[in-house]
């Protein structure tokens, strides 16, 4: 028991260094953070108010809604009493039994913040109410209704702006955890599983991926060196058919950099496969964008995903999602030189000729012995 708690102890800080090590987690966030950055750059986030807003978690959504609602009462609450005040109309100041007062029953500062949120809501209990004798209280008000049909609108589109995000969308569409390298229609492959878990189809669909790694060119270091991926289906990798889960396969030949790499070798590279499905919601017409990562210990040699598509007595196609993710392994050449018979890693390898071996036929040797 002490064994098995301590090996799963030590795959929970292998796998919580691997995700800060990511660049893109599995779910697609990026996880890059922004040092040093100058005030007046960081003002520029002010100026993008409406962005800002919009990326910002629900918790603090609520917060500022609430803080936007209380502030404007209070301080139309303020300019109520102020002219109350000038008009003479509080208690203190003793106004006469003749005395018209701007709006009745405000005679101190509670009263006047909650004519102020009766009057910005338009619920109005009756008791508290503007005269036609202070032309400055009516231009109050229309100021402070407009201002809160504004305020209301602000928000509704801000509500409607982030239930309505590309995001959401992309939540539904899911990547294989892992992926696969084995031979495929004549040719070494490696391949990711990517799934619509909804009917409505993403129109215009594109796939595509960028390997990041680290190089060094006459001693310059390039972190996050981005090399191009190019990704297509039978049908090619533009304008997919995303009706049902598709394999997305990558060709490794001279051109991939993945052709230097073994089954022995891969993973003890450094490097991080982000793989990038672009397309249009076809419900909302929204752009979206979905995005995952693999790494090098993510990445299996020598399997092949399980079918997933079958067809049912009725006559409809079946898509069995328990076998998504399932792998299932295949005779595989254990590198791409050996797979094309070319000189690399498992082949043509350099030693000493031993002129002293001789070959003989075992079974001829034992007939004559007998």
């Amino acid at each position: 028991m002490a064994h098995s708690l301590r090996q799963r102890f030590k795959d929970y800080r292998l796998e919580r260094r691997i995700r800060k090590n990511r660049l893109v987690t599995k779910d697609g966030r990026c996880n890059i953070e922004l040092g040093n950055v100058m005030h007046k750059k960081g003002f520029t986030y002010v100026l993008d108010f409406w962005t800002t807003l919009v990326e910002t978690r629900w918790r603090f959504i609520i917060l500022y809604f609430v803080a936007s609602y209380t502030l404007s009462w209070f301080i139309f609450g303020l300019l109520w009493y102020w002219l109350a005040k000038s008009n003479g109309d509080l208690l203190w100041q003793n106004p006469s039994e003749d005395h018209t007062p701007c709006v009745h029953n405000v005679n101190g500062m509670t009263y006047a913040y909650l004519y102020s949120l009766e009057t910005q809501t338009t619920i109005g209990c009756g008791n508290i109410y503007i005269t036609d004798q202070c032309p400055a209280g009516v231009a109050l008000i229309i100021i402070q209704v407009v201002i809160g049909v504004l305020i209301g609108i602000f928000w509704c589109g801000i509500v409607m702006t982030k239930l309505t995000l590309p995001k959401k969308r992309a939540k539904t569409i899911t990547f294989s955890k892992s992926a696969v390298i084995c031979p495929k229609k004549g040719t070494l492959c490696l391949q990711i599983r990517v799934a619509n878990l909804r009917k409505t189809l993403m129109i215009g669909s594109q796939i595509y991926g960028k390997l990041l790694r680290t190089t060094v060119t006459e001693g310059e270091t390039v972190i996050l060196d981005q090399v191009n991926i190019d990704f297509m289906v039978d049908a090619g990798k533009d304008n997919l058919f995303f009706v049902s889960p598709l394999t997305l396969c990558h060709i490794i030949d001279k051109s991939s950099p993945f052709f230097d790499m073994a089954v022995d070798t891969l993973h003890q590279q450094d490097f991080e496969l982000v793989v990038f499905l672009d397309g249009m919601a076809e419900s909302t017409s929204s752009s979206c964008q979905v995005r995952t990562s693999y790494i090098p210990q993510e990445i299996v040699w020598g399997y092949d995903f399980l079918p997933i598509i079958s067809r049912s007595k009725e006559g409809k196609y079946r898509v069995e999602f328990s076998n998504f993710a399932k792998v299932v392994p295949v005779p595989t050449a254990h590198c791409s030189h050996c797979y094309h018979n070319e000189p690399g890693n498992h082949l043509h390898l350099k030693g000493t000729d031993n002129k002293g071996f001789e070959m003989f036929d075992m079974e001829s040797s034992n007939s004559t012995k007998t």
